[in-house]
């Protein structure tokens, strides 16, 4: 009778702001759609033209974070408008921790798959990496017990077949000057890159429900958007940071600084 009450008791979402959510929606699948459309060409494109720094690459996957500052800074505003003493972050801090770690992981998973497509061609990159539907739905399964579909082990099966098919046209999709050996390093990486993100995918949901269920610490929240935002936030920058270290270690800074040193130089001789 008290789950009914609350479920009864629960607002219903008005017109308007049901507008907003389908936008906000829309708005995020368009930008994701152009992201996951746009960055395999031009990573693709970066390596065609002669570059050869896969941390540089895996770098600017995630170096867009700081544009998850202005969403994040609205919805503060707009608490803080609404009650004084409202906090910083919605996000309860185990919560943000877990966002961490997976934004390492994140990291890594970037790493893996901008070396990988130093080897293969964008179309079979795409189609090896559609995999990790593959793992997501097994990862998931495991982690947070989602159930599974028919459909959903046709697609799986479906994918792994288009994986198998690609694995056998060794010759004909290698990128020019790659060897053989490189390109299958580069088919087997991609698949890591799927698998890893299709465990992080379901850590992801796991995190959430611990943020609903109050498991992260300060109580259970409504895992709203500006929680994910949040999230969506510390997962970039420690993604990020991540592949900073990996350009410090791999000495990428240097280069690029010798680099724009000899440029300007060049210039100045030449005028």
């Amino acid at each position: 009778m008290d789950v009914e009450a609350r479920k009864d008791s629960s607002p219903i979402p008005t017109r308007g702001k049901l507008t907003r959510r389908l936008l906000l929606v829309a708005v995020n699948c368009g930008m994701l759609a152009l992201g996951t459309t746009a960055g395999p060409l031009l990573t693709r494109l970066y390596y065609d033209k002669g570059g050869d720094r896969e941390w540089l690459s895996a770098w600017l996957e995630s170096a867009g974070w700081p544009l998850l500052l202005v969403p994040v800074a609205a919805s503060y505003a707009a608490r803080r408008a609404r009650d004084r003493a409202a906090p910083l972050l919605l996000a309860p801090p185990r919560v943000l921790l877990a966002a961490a770690g997976l934004g390492a992981a994140m990291g890594a998973d970037n790493f893996i798959y901008a070396y990988s497509l130093r080897y293969l061609p964008v179309s079979t990159s795409a189609i090896l990496l559609s995999t990790q539907l593959a793992f997501t739905v097994f990862f998931a399964f495991l982690i947070v017990r989602q159930r599974l579909t028919a459909a959903t082990v046709n697609a799986v099966a479906l994918l792994t077949a288009g994986a198998a098919v690609l694995g056998l046209h060794v010759s004909s999709e290698r990128p020019a000057g790659a060897t053989r050996a490189q390109y299958l390093m580069g088919f087997a990486l991609s698949l890591a890159a799927a698998a890893l993100y299709g465990l992080i995918l379901p850590l992801v949901e796991l995190a959430y429900r611990r943020a609903a269920a109050g498991g992260g610490g300060g109580g259970a929240r409504a895992v709203t958007y500006a929680l994910v935002m949040e999230m969506q936030l510390v997962m970039g920058f420690f993604a990020t940071a991540f592949c900073t270290v990996g350009m410090v270690i791999n000495k990428d800074f240097q280069v690029r600084a010798h680099a724009t040193h000899t440029y300007f130089y060049s210039e100045m001789i030449f005028f």
